[in-house]
């Protein structure tokens, strides 16, 4: 291992909450990482893969207790100090974090961002400065750099804003990148894309990956060892190809072999139709000035679609196509036009205290479950404030609990915040929010794309029984078409804001008409 870029030896990880029980996330872990290799840390959410990956630039919360050897470049960095980490952060070590709407500055646009780490790190001038970050994005992919340049994270789509993270990892060639789920915001064709990217900046600077994600496509593609955790400890590790088609731990196996399954039940074509919207669009930039006006970036055109009760539509497209844009426009958080009409109400035309009422059977899931939960307030109370706002009458602790178990967390939970689970438990917090208020209809914008496979199909499994059993209706906005096709009915493809194919789910993922469709699919490699 002396030779190793990264070395680490019996890492082990035990947060303290204050006044709380002292928690295990990771024991025992070793591994070594040479230049010009991926390893790949593999799991469930929880099972302490980014606990290891901010372990190495020692990113952990303060008060949390690390033990082991981690040498990079020979240096320890258990005993480094503050100051040698600082000049390793963002220089010699890159990093994608898992949620770039949290990792970006909400106030500071992403050029800047991008910039920051070539001024602090190698001194430029703001000149050049801009001419590197004009050429990183080019690089990564983000079309129309200049205009994005002056952009705030949230004008951008969530693949996007993954784009901008990983453009800022690699300004400073660093010689270990860490990328803590890099593709999960992307659509599968610019996660091909993206991966090709990584590997080809790998091949030509010798660089060193350090991979965290629960896709085994992913694995596939980029693994050269694979290191497969479970609560805490590592169950297996070894050359990729070999634990891949000769796993040793039966839960590698089990992971294996979980892929998301089943088609939903039929659905009624009497069933009522419960939210419409008709010829939707939303522009972007519009600028107006006497006597004239820009006519701005058009992010939904001329979109029309019908949802039934207990019915799934899924939209699909690439990062950028206008599929969250399409979901805000009907949830009336966006203005635009055309109608959205739910259970024969015109939502545009309601005054605000209507509208409130009306939101209640109108409920969301956002992409981001922690930019979308707020860090200050408890899970119980973020769960339990929809009962506020709508003055129900159930017992909150009895209704927070009954929500909290209907997606699969412990009640006991309720006391605890954010920041103390993973981007899974964060996603399903989210959806028992989403939840309480016993909705008619939800929004579900990338509600899996946390989540590993076996915990993608027990909220498959999850969606299926609260839809049978609520008649509830999904719009289900993914990337993933393997979810999209267990869990959707029909299937709008959206591409450039515009609907390109439309059909039952089964024909448009197996008799695909448009050739935007054939190369989603040929990017998705569905079984």
């Amino acid at each position: 291992m002396s030779d190793a870029l990264l070395a680490v030896k019996d890492l082990a990880i035990t947060f303290n909450p204050p006044g709380g029980t002292p928690v295990a996330a990771m024991r025992g872990l070793s591994f070594s990482l040479h230049k010009g290799e991926t390893l790949v840390l593999v799991g469930e959410s929880g099972s302490g893969k980014s606990a290891s990956a901010l372990a190495i630039p020692r990113l952990l919360p303060k008060g949390t207790d690390v033990s082991g050897s981690i040498r990079f470049l020979g240096q320890e960095l258990t005993q480094a100090s503050e100051a040698d980490l600082r000049a390793l952060r963002g220089n010699r070590i890159g990093m994608i974090f898992q949620e770039p709407m949290t990792a970006l500055n909400p106030l500071h646009r992403v050029g800047d961002q991008i910039a920051e780490t070539l001024r602090l790190h190698r001194g430029l001038s703001q000149t050049e400065a801009r001419a590197r970050v004009l050429a990183l994005m080019a690089e990564v992919g983000i079309d129309r750099a200049e205009e994005r340049l002056s952009a705030f994270p949230h004008q951008l789509s969530g693949g996007q804003r993954q784009r901008v993270m990983i453009a800022a990892a690699l300004a400073c060639d660093p010689a270990l990148l860490i990328a803590d789920e890099p593709t999960t915001a992307l659509d599968v064709t610019l996660q091909a894309q993206t991966l090709a990217l990584l590997k080809r900046i790998q091949a030509e600077r010798g660089l060193g990956i350090l991979f965290i994600t629960h896709d085994f496509g992913v694995v596939r593609r980029m693994a050269d060892t694979l290191a497969v955790l479970r609560r805490g400890e590592c169950v297996e590790i070894g050359p990729a190809a070999q634990v891949l088609t000769q796993p040793q731990a039966a839960y590698t196996r089990e992971l294996l072999a979980a892929e998301p399954s089943g088609r939903p039940a039929p659905v009624s074509d009497t069933a009522p139709i419960v939210l419409e919207g008709r010829d939707l669009s939303i522009r972007f930039g519009v600028r107006r000035w006497w006597g004239g006006q820009a006519a701005g970036h058009i992010a939904v055109d001329n979109v029309s679609l019908s949802l039934r009760a207990g019915e799934t539509l899924g939209i699909v497209g690439e990062s950028g196509s206008g599929k969250s844009t399409l979901g805000l426009r009907l949830l009336r958080l966006l203005r635009g036009g055309g109608q959205v009409t739910l259970l024969g109400q015109d939502l545009d035309a309601l005054p605000r205290p209507a509208l409130r009422a009306a939101r209640r059977q109108l409920q969301v899931v956002f992409q981001d479950p922690f930019g979308s939960l707020s860090p200050r307030l408890s899970v119980g109370e973020i769960i339990g404030e929809g009962l506020t706002v709508h003055r129900d009458g159930r017992d909150p602790a009895a209704a927070i609990a009954e929500a909290l178990a209907d997606v699969g967390l412990d009640p006991a939970m309720a006391d605890r915040y954010p920041h103390e689970f993973s981007g899974g438990q964060r996603q399903r917090i989210a959806l028992a929010r989403a939840l309480i208020l016993r909705p008619q209809v939800l929004i579900l914008d990338e509600p899996t794309s946390a989540l590993d496979r076996s915990l993608q199909g027990q909220l498959i499994d999850l969606l299926r029984k609260l839809q049978a059993t609520r008649g509830l209706a999904y719009l289900f906005i993914s990337h993933d078409l393997a979810v999209v096709r267990a869990l959707s009915h029909r299937l709008i493809v959206l591409k450039d804001g515009k609907i390109v194919e439309t059909g039952a789910t089964e024909t448009v993922l197996t008799q695909p008409q448009n050739l935007y469709t054939q190369a989603l699919l040929a990017a998705a490699d569905l079984k």
